[in-house]
Order: C-alpha cells, then structure tokens, then sequence
C-alpha cells in the first residue's frame, strides 16, 4: 500500500518553562522500520512524538521525514498518519465514513474513494463491517479502524501513541503481533511509544530508551535486554539482580570480583572501564539451581528465603552464604520434573559468566521534573485538533 519513508531526529529539544522535556533527541529510523520509544511516564517519549506530529514545536533541533525538513511545517502538510491511544473516532460517523474521512479531506471521491476504503478496511480484517458505528464495536475493532483510518491515504511514516493501552492482556498481545504483520505487509515506517516493556520487545526493530528527555539507549530488542548499557535500561526493561560489586583480579575470560566477600567471575562486554567500584547485573531466568554433579562458572551455596508460583515460572528469594546480605531473585522455568524448593531449604545456584554484565556504579541522575507528558497529548485530542492532521 505504501512505501515507508526515512525519519530523522537531530538533537531534538523541547522546554516548558524551566522544564527540560526532551533533550538533544537524536535518532536516525531507517524507511520500513518499526522502532519504539519506551520509557515511563514523563520521559519525553509522548512529547517527541507530537513534536514528529507536528503538534508540539521543537525548542531546538530539526526533524527530517526522508530529505524533507518538516521542523516549521503544519501538520497537514507531513502527510503522517496518527493513532492516539483513544482511537479518536467520530462517534457519529460509520467505520466506512470514518476511515473514508481521510480520503474526503484530500479531495478523493467516488470509485476512487470507495476502493481506497475496501483495501484498507481489508488490511485490518474488518471487511464487512462498513456500516457499523463505533459503539458497536469492541476495542480491538475499533483500534483496527483507527489503524485503517491512519493507512487510507498511504502515508510513508505512521505514529502511534500507546494504541494498545485499553485493551485488556490477551487481546493485546494478540494485536502486538497483528500491527506487526501488518506493518511488514504495508512496508511503512512505524514510530510507537509504549511504557510497555513487553510490547516494545515483542513489535520492535529497534528500541528508543528514553527516560528524564534523553536517549539511554538505542539497540535491537536482544541488544537492549541482554547488553544494557545503565542500570536504568536493565531495570527498566525486565528483571534484574544488581549487586555491588568490586574488581579485585583478572582471569582468562574477564574480571574477578568481590561481592560481599564472595569471589565472583564475569566478562567485559560491553563494558569499558576496568577500575573501580561496579554494579554486576545478572537477569533472575539467568541463575540456575545446580544438582549434584552440575557446574557453573559461578557456584554458591543459599537459603530459600520465599517462593511465588508464577505460572510458567517459580520465583525464588535465595539469601546466600556470604559476608554481607546478599538476596537473589531466580526464576525456574517450573515443569512436572523441575524440583520444588521449600522456604529454609538450603541450594545450590550458578550462572555462567557470560550471563552477567558489568554496569558503572554511578549516582541516578537527578529528576529533572518532567510533568507526565500526557498533558501534551490532551491538548490534541479535540475533534477539531483531529481534523488538522488533515489537509483543507
């Protein structure tokens, strides 16, 4: 249906006042791509968004949409398609006349207009549902329809502001997978912000960590999880054990540690500096209960502080033996075969060195006091601020 167009951010800023939502935002998406911006609330991640839009003007910096500079340009004319988290259908209008609306305000009509309907309505599955109003519709449909809406009048980038918000967990999955099948089989950009960790995991390219207005890290979704670059990012995003830790020798395949007394082997990835105090980060699904006989790189000796049946997993609180106070998160796939642990059970426990990864031991940032940024997305949410992503 459409041929995606290339984004560019380059140091991207906004101000309220005395406050600094976004900060020098730099971002390069590739035509095509589906990349999200994750972060929590009053992050920037909404503010930059509608700075794409077109419905917040930057402070500083500059947005290019292929090799168009669009920074000073009206909304109407960045041909962007947009869904917001409400759908912002026009409840008195059919699902045909609401995804027909685009096409109208650009001056298409008769065969021309109904086609462009047909297929777009076709792309999200609800052929056959023309005559139906909003109301009459579940969630699910009618984000399809706002998604048909976006995608009528083929636009080369698409944004979406937490489409998936109101749907309850099984639908919401579902739809993940669903916006990302049809992503592929449109082949437009797709920029999407989520506080979803989960979400951007499953849908994204690429990820766009933001938090306090900046960019903490921008990877593959293996690259974001597995290779974290701040605590922030490997807190944010998952799971994860942080211990402090102190660099004290050298092997082989890395440093040797100290962590409450206990010798601790790790690797370098991605990580730089060699001096000084550090934060070794281990993901919970990443320690393993050691039988007798079993090895690991590491291997230490614990008391099963709390259990939680999880479903899929069993979490455990593992105090282990050391110097200091040192408390483990560990989740076990759970299978009929898979051991139960009881609360004061002494185990055994290890992971491999090339689980962990070193983290610089340094002081959160400051809050900046970013207001929560749906204020900005408020602001746009009128019927009359709708139409004006829509030409005259």
């Amino acid at each position: 249906m459409s041929t995606g167009e290339a984004l560019r951010l380059e140091r991207l800023c906004k101000q309220y006042g005395s406050v600094r939502a976004v900060h020098e935002v730099s971002v390069q998406i590739e035509a095509g791509e589906f990349i999200s911006f994750l972060g929590p609330s009053g992050s920037g991640k909404t503010t930059t968004l509608m700075m794409v839009a077109g419905f917040e003007t930057p402070t500083a910096g500059q947005i290019f949409i292929g090799a168009r500079p669009v920074t000073r340009l009206p909304v109407h004319r960045r041909n962007i398609g947009v869904v917001f988290q409400s759908y912002a259908l026009f409840p008195h209008l059919s699902v045909l006349e609401n995804v027909a609306f685009a096409l109208k305000m650009r001056g298409v009509s008769g065969s021309e207009l109904r086609a462009g309907v047909n297929e777009s309505l076709s792309l999200v599955q609800l052929g056959g549902y023309e005559a139906r109003m909003p109301h009459q519709l579940s969630g699910g449909q009618q984000q399809r329809v706002a998604l048909a809406r976006a995608l009528v009048f083929r636009p080369g980038l698409v944004l979406l502001d937490e489409p998936l918000g109101a749907l309850d967990k099984q639908l919401r999955e579902n739809m993940q997978l669903e916006l990302k099948r049809l992503q592929k089989s449109v082949g437009t950009t797709m920029v999407f912000v989520t506080h979803d960790q989960s979400e951007a995991l499953t849908m994204s390219d690429r990820i766009v960590v933001m938090n306090e207005g900046k960019v903490e890290q921008i990877g593959t979704p293996e690259e974001i999880y597995e290779t974290p670059r701040s605590r922030f990012v490997a807190s944010f995003i998952g799971e994860s054990n942080f211990l402090d830790a102190r660099l004290i020798g050298k092997t082989d395949q890395g440093p040797l540690l100290d962590v409450a007394g206990l010798q601790v082997r790790a690797t370098w990835q991605g990580f730089e500096r060699q001096t000084g105090p550090v934060i070794l980060m281990i993901r919970p699904e990443k320690i393993i209960p050691l039988a007798a006989g079993s090895r690991a790189d590491n291997e230490f000796e614990g008391v099963v502080q709390e259990a939680v049946y999880r479903g899929h997993v069993v979490k455990y609180q593992i105090r282990l033996c050391a110097a200091l106070p040192v408390l483990l998160t560990v989740a076990v796939a759970y299978r009929a075969s898979t051991p139960r642990f009881q609360i004061g059970e002494k185990v055994k426990i290890g992971w491999d060195a090339r689980d962990a990864r070193l983290l610089s031991d340094e002081a959160k940032r400051p809050s900046q006091g970013v207001p929560d940024n749906d204020e900005a997305l408020l602001r746009v949410t009128t019927a009359a601020d709708r139409m004006a992503i829509l030409p005259s």
